[in-house]
């Protein structure tokens, strides 16, 4: 008996181009690819047979994933993002969110409890009393959102690298995950979180964080985009295993760097 070999789905090439850059949501994707993606240059830069739209999908994620190494390797964990003078502040600072204003998330002060789990020593929960007493610091510092606009603000906190050292964190794990009150998600590596800019943000412009901007508790990383920048937030673990993130496991860049 002779087997019939699989019948490859005819397809535009050229459709097929342009859906994969519409895909490209992160600039950094977007500026790695746009200039030279063809049918025939995503196959052979991916390995992957370009035959019909789930092939596109498998090929972007290898570059994502592609990608997310080059944006590692590339870190530096001592360089420092710009920082600028107060009188540039932008007033008033926008919200973004996957939500509209209206359905802010209201998080109670008195009952709130930082859980902290994973590959760390103390794994207590923390009041934002307790929080509020760590040592504190300020920047101002660019946001910059993977929609293509940017604001500064001050942002206020602890920081990070002092409270994971504090909580006796496994500094050679991979990841730190969050999880919000809004549902977010997200997760970074492990040389972001110990940069000397990473805070975690409980005011904004010299006042306690407000709900807009992520209250109780924001993570504040000038060294990433937006998106990697989750608010409200009510858990952190380390650990080994990829967590992922809301956007992320949409198909945006995991690394998410500025």
């Amino acid at each position: 008996m002779i087997k019939k070999s699989p019948r490859l789905v005819a397809i535009d090439g050229d459709a097929v181009v342009k859906d994969a850059l519409r895909r490209i949501e992160q600039p950094s994707r977007r500026r790695f690819l746009q200039r030279s993606l063809t049918l025939g240059g995503l196959s052979l830069l991916t390995g992957c047979a370009i035959v019909d739209e789930d092939s596109v999908e498998d090929a972007l994620m290898s570059v994502s994933r592609f990608d997310d190494k080059v944006q590692g390797w590339l870190f530096d964990p001592n360089l420092l993002a710009p920082t600028y003078p107060e009188s540039m502040i932008t007033r008033p600072f926008p919200f973004n969110a996957y939500y509209g204003e209206d359905e802010i998330r209201q998080v109670d002060a008195d009952s709130y409890r930082l859980e902290v789990t994973g590959m760390v020593a103390d794994r207590r929960a923390w009041t934002l009393a307790e929080l509020q007493a760590l040592p504190q610091t300020d920047q101002v510092t660019r946001h910059i959102c993977v929609e293509g606009w940017s604001a500064i603000g001050k942002w206020g906190g602890v920081s990070f690298a002092s409270f994971l050292s504090r909580v006796g964190a496994d500094t050679s794990a991979k990841y730190i995950g969050f999880k919000c009150a809004d549902d977010y998600y997200t997760s970074i590596d492990m040389p972001t979180a110990l940069h000397p800019q990473t805070l975690l943000t409980l005011s904004y412009d010299g006042q306690p964080l407000p709900p807009r901007y992520g209250f109780p508790m924001k993570l504040r990383m000038p060294t990433k985009l937006g998106y990697k920048n989750p608010k409200h937030i009510q858990a952190i673990f380390v650990t080994n295993t990829y967590p992922g993130g809301y956007w992320e496991d949409q198909g945006y860049n995991w690394f998410g760097g500025s």
